[in-house]
């Protein structure tokens, strides 16, 4: 039972059927140049995903056939390996933690694992003249030996409610099976009225290209002006800085990092607080400067614009140019992200929106 619930966690968590095996259809879909090629999608998540760390960089550089490799291994322990659950064997996910800033996700899935472990496997855990370990040691003892007392009433009851939660659980789960293995699979759905089962998925398709949101600011009254200097606040962990080296954060997780990931492949109009955080900004408000890992503007006065720019953001080459400079990543201006505002212009847009004007909190 327990390794059912295991393989349920597992796999309603994204992290083993849902959107495993929509990335599998994207890994596989494209490679270079957007043609179809075999496993290509995954060292291209390397430099796209959310947060990348140091260790991205290098898998990300990594040979064409450590990709291939590295592909095929996913497939296999994402798809094939958690039905091993039911054989005693157990998978954790260390090589998706080392390879990025994935936050606690992949964390806290090790973590109804470590139920299945049997005392056996978790004895070295505890001292040896504990009286942990003196228990644990009778237990396996008496097991081995097979002196288990017979089964009370209340194992009993206990063991036909788990196989009666099991049998229901996996009857719900037909349709959740049937839209998993569908070409046209729906994430995020739930498949009953009471929310028992569902798909989810946090990310559906590999991206193929990093863009990236970059906040500048400027003390100059004419931002049109020949001689107008834009200055670039950075964030706490995400790209931005072409010289700063991608943080290693993981577990932790900075949300407003994340959230700009997402904002970056929308318009400013599908993400609007986006302007609320520009107006903030312009305010120098303490509580979004906090979650900000540069001010340009530190003890001096306020920015009189703020605006976004959109950049498209690569890797650079281990040994080439760039790396010889000292530089982690190449980007190239894609355009305005939204143009240059100040509180004048966004006093109309925070009011129709009922949102407190900058400066007021």
């Amino acid at each position: 039972m327990r390794a059912w619930a295991e393989l349920r966690q597992r796999s309603g968590n994204h992290l083993v059927t849902s959107s495993p095996l929509a990335r599998k259809r994207s890994q596989w879909r494209f490679g270079p140049g957007g043609r179809r090629d075999d496993g290509d999608g995954l060292p291209a998540a390397k430099g796209t995903q959310p947060v990348p760390n140091p260790i991205s960089y290098y898998l990300h550089r990594s040979p064409w056939w450590f990709h291939r490799f590295e592909t095929l291994s996913n497939h296999f322990i994402e798809l094939i390996v958690p039905f091993f659950t039911f054989m005693g064997r157990r998978m954790c996910m260390v090589v998706l933690i080392i390879s990025g800033n994935l936050s606690f996700l992949n964390w806290l899935t090790i973590v109804p694992s470590l139920a299945c472990f049997d005392d056996a496997a978790l004895v070295f855990l505890f001292r040896r003249s504990g009286r942990v370990r003196q228990t644990l040691l009778q237990i396996q003892t008496e097991e081995a030996s097979g002196l288990k007392p017979p089964p009370s009433k209340g194992m009993l009851i206990r063991r036909v409610l788990n196989v009666s939660v099991g049998i229901l659980i996996a009857y719900l789960s037909v349709p959740v099976v049937l839209n998993l293995l569908s070409s046209r699979q729906v994430m995020n759905t739930s498949f009953d009225p009471l929310r028992i089962v569902n798909t989810y998925g946090a990310f559906g398709s590999v991206t193929k290209e990093r863009t990236e949101v970059v906040f500048q600011g400027t003390l100059s009254v004419n931002h049109t002006g020949e001689d107008v200097v834009w200055e670039e606040y950075e964030f706490l962990c995400k790209p931005g800085a072409l010289d700063r080296r991608p943080c290693l954060i993981s577990p932790y997780h900075y949300r407003l990092d994340w959230l700009m990931w997402f904002a970056a492949f929308q318009t400013y109009e599908q993400s609007e607080w986006v302007i609320h955080i520009a107006g903030r900004l312009l305010a120098n408000d303490s509580t979004i400067l906090s979650l900000m890992g540069h001010n340009p503007f530190q003890d001096r006065e306020k920015p009189r614009w703020i605006r976004g720019e959109h950049f498209r953001y690569k890797f650079t080459r281990p040994g080439g140019t760039g790396a010889a400079q000292g530089k982690w990543w190449v980007r190239k201006r894609i355009g305005p992200y939204f143009p240059p505002v100040n509180l004048d212009t966004l006093r109309s847009y925070f009011q129709s929106r009922n949102w407190p004007l900058p400066g007021t909190y």
